[in-house]
């Protein structure tokens, strides 16, 4: 079946996706790196425990002295994996999720419905963190791990491959999917709002007069809007997957390897708040609105712009 011009394939949508999200990791892992080590930091200890960083800009300096620019950049190759499966799916079934709930409802497939376009989001998102499960997974692992100042639970692996193998010789399948729940339940939480807040701001600077339709700026303004919303959204249950990720386990009765701290995010979360409070789910935020700021700006505003330039391309325009 052929693609009406103007218009993108599922394919097409999921490979401009994809690419975009590349491009955006890139610059936000070091800050991913940050969130992550700030997120296990004090892990339910009363008091918060004892400080190795003291702020986001402290992680990065002292990961910058003690690894370099390896140890900003750890996690960085599943980390491209998983953002093509993650990004891809939310940028590329997005479309088409929202204008087939749209037409289910007896809506128009153009129309912007705020309903149709979050559960758009939040579908497309869980498609790709159920994917990127496995990547994600071991992407945390890594940027964890510091031979100079660890905090929580450290897991050594060479590179993706040798953690990839070593998880599944352990634990099987079972271990590749752990924290899927909270995976899908953050990705979720953050895809219902990036797409939406963007569209919305888009079209509230286009149909204003403020800015035209393919202004990058109108792109960047969208994007920061966009980032902001994500961040606020997903803060909580982005603590709670880094947690699932990176707790130890154990062998339950039945011989099993479960998590030896957490049974699912909602436990998570539950004993966070118990020991450290509202603050514990918080903890990185600052580094979280470092990462998912420019994460967020870059790959929208790449997104739109390679769409266009792939769209311009295909169809022969001048």
């Amino acid at each position: 079946m052929s693609t009406p011009k103007g218009s993108l394939s599922t394919t097409e949508g999921f490979i401009c996706g994809g690419i975009a999200a590349c491009i955006a990791v890139t610059v936000s892992n070091p800050a991913e790196v940050a969130k992550t080590r700030l997120q296990l930091q004090g892990e339910l200890a009363k008091g918060g425990g004892e400080k190795v960083y003291k702020n986001a800009l402290d992680v990065f300096a002292k990961t910058w002295r003690n690894e370099g620019i390896r140890g900003l950049q750890r996690g960085l190759t599943p980390a491209y994996a998983y953002q093509i499966l993650l990004n891809g799916s939310r940028l590329g079934f997005y479309e088409p999720f929202r204008k087939n709930i749209n037409e289910f409802i007896g809506r128009g497939p153009a129309e912007q419905i705020p309903f149709t376009s979050v559960l758009a989001g939040a579908t497309s998102g869980a498609v790709g963190a159920s994917l990127g499960n496995p990547l994600f997974l071991i992407k945390a692992r890594m940027q964890a791990y510091s031979p100079a100042l660890p905090v929580g639970a450290q897991h050594y692996y060479k590179n993706a491959f040798h953690a990839l193998s070593t998880i599944y010789k352990q634990e099987k399948l079972r271990g590749l999917v752990r924290g899927m729940d909270a995976a899908i339940l953050r990705t979720s939480m953050g895809s219902s709002v990036q797409l939406p807040s963007y569209n919305f701001t888009k079209n509230q600077l286009v149909t204003s007069g403020i800015l035209p339709a393919n202004s990058t700026w109108t792109f960047l303004l969208s994007s920061t809007v966009s980032g902001m919303c994500v961040c606020i959204a997903m803060q909580p249950a982005d603590t709670a997957l880094t947690r699932m990720y990176n707790q130890p386990t154990k062998r339950n009765e039945a011989g099993k390897l479960v998590g030896a701290l957490y049974k699912n995010p909602f436990d998570c979360l539950w004993k966070t708040f118990k020991v450290e409070g509202v603050r514990g789910w918080y903890k990185g935020s600052t580094a979280h609105f470092l990462r998912i700021a420019p994460h967020t700006i870059v790959t929208l505003t790449a997104n739109d712009l390679i769409v266009n330039l792939y769209k311009s391309i295909r169809d022969g325009d001048n």
